[in-house]
């Protein structure tokens, strides 16, 4: 089974919003792989980056993680 045309794929699965109040991340990979990720996904949380949405687009796996920009500015101490 063969992807979608790249063209057909939103360039951005996440509402436009978001990008206001969040740092957003997107992470593509298989099925398969993202299960075996999840030493990297636990990572990511202790980094402050929550996971905000999985959803699958034919044979991948989109993952979202974001983090509020006023959380990232506390971490780096400039709020």
């Amino acid at each position: 089974m063969a992807l979608p045309p790249a063209s057909s794929l939103p360039s951005k699965p996440y509402p436009a919003q978001w990008e206001e109040v969040a740092d957003l991340r997107v992470f593509r990979t298989t099925a398969h792989e993202w299960e075996k990720l999840i030493g990297w996904r636990a990572d990511m949380r202790k980094r402050g980056w929550k996971l905000l949405r999985v959803a699958s687009e034919g044979s991948e796996m989109v993952a979202i993680f974001g983090r509020t920009k006023s959380e990232r500015a506390a971490a780096s101490g400039t709020a």
